[in-house]
């Protein structure tokens, strides 16, 4: 059975926002892992702009921060 939009009453979504932003921060720090795991999946991978809401600015630094994160075994690479 195919999906009918049309059943469905008009709904507006939300524009997510970038958390980074609302907190003016300028620098994302590799060594906090508990902010740095909100942005992984459960399986270790870094989650896209459009499931977070981060901005590209800070989604660039984000990627940067949980690669550096990684390589000194502050987080893993994968979970099993």
């Amino acid at each position: 059975m195919a999906y009918d939009k049309s059943a469905r009453p008009n709904r507006k979504s939300r524009k997510k926002v970038c958390a980074f932003c609302v907190d003016k921060v300028e620098k994302i720090d590799y060594k906090d892992t508990a902010k740095l795991r909100r942005y992984t999946s459960d399986r270790a991978k870094i989650l896209p702009r459009r499931v977070t809401g981060t901005c590209a600015y800070h989604q660039r630094e984000l990627t940067t921060a949980i690669k550096r994160a990684r390589q000194i075994a502050l987080l893993p690479y994968t979970n099993d």
